[in-house]
């Protein structure tokens, strides 16, 4: 699917008090250093919808890649028959205001990840459908936070779908290469270091429903120990989880670099919402 101007999301809802959104770029690769307000930016699938997703970008926490890893994977999912909601969330350690001293703590997002949960659990449209967190990179990692939360009825949440996303080898005890830096801002580092996703002896980040991988085998940036951490997890607590590596894949493939055997991972994908929607109705 290709668009010439970025689509409309059909709603728009604003999460927190703050100043406008200013992107910086052009569409399609529109970014945001700088969230002034929590949003939910919803596109509607044609016709009756039979299912939703949350949809987290990635940006390491410092920034949202919202074209690429947002809007362009919501409208994805509209054409498999889902209503999909972008987060626009506030990052950790980023000054609350510009000037401040004072900053986001490290559960930000989370934070607003739940308000969103909040909003949909109260929305007509919304509130009965079956919901996926689907998250690209350092979303993918929130989408993993995300499906480890309590959720509001009577809202569902049925499957978490995370694609080459930071899991647990930034924290602190499980750094994958060992010895690697923090990574600044200390609140960010925090959050990594708090909600480790998918490592056994971290029960709070196993989370309880089907999870679909999709990881670059030799990605320096994210490297494949997040998922391989994962998989061990689910061995030993027997965790619902497709996993998929692709020796072909770069980081930051997403659904446009799909030039190697990795261009079946939307196909892939498809199939695993279509049984994890299927689940929901018998």
């Amino acid at each position: 699917m290709t668009f010439t101007q970025p689509p409309s999301p059909n709603e728009i809802r604003r999460l927190s008090e703050g100043l406008d959104n200013q992107p910086e770029g052009q569409w399609p690769d529109r970014h945001y250093s700088r969230v002034e307000r929590a949003e939910l930016y919803s596109f509607h699938a044609a016709g009756t919808p039979r299912g939703q997703a949350l949809v987290y970008a990635g940006g390491g926490y410092v920034q949202l890649v919202t074209d690429k890893e947002g809007v362009e994977v919501a409208r994805w999912l509209n054409d498999l028959g889902l209503d999909a909601h972008v987060l626009l969330h506030r990052l950790p350690g980023q000054p609350c205001r510009l000037g401040d001293e004072a900053v986001h703590p490290a559960d930000i997002a989370l934070q607003d990840g739940l308000a969103a949960l909040r909003v949909l659990a109260l929305s007509e449209r919304a509130a009965s459908l079956p919901l996926l967190h689907v998250g690209i990179s350092s979303g993918g990692h929130l989408a993993g936070v995300m499906a480890c939360q309590a959720h509001p009825a009577p809202l569902a949440v049925r499957g978490a779908l995370m694609a080459y996303a930071p899991l647990n080898a930034n924290h602190r005890r499980y750094k994958s290469p060992p010895g690697k830096p923090d990574y600044p801002p200390p609140e960010k580092q925090a959050f990594y270091d708090a909600w480790p996703i998918g490592i056994t002896t971290e029960p709070h980040g196993l989370p309880p429903v089907p999870l679909f991988l999709a990881y670059a085998l030799h990605d320096p940036i994210v490297p494949v120990e997040h998922a391989m951490n994962l998989l061990l997890a689910a061995r030993d607590h027997r965790l619902d989880v497709e996993a998929h590596v692709w020796a072909s894949a770069e980081h930051g493939f997403a659904l446009r670099a799909l030039q190697g055997t990795h261009d079946q991972w939307p196909l892939l994908a498809a199939r695993w919402i279509d049984r994890c929607l299927h689940d929901a109705t018998v």
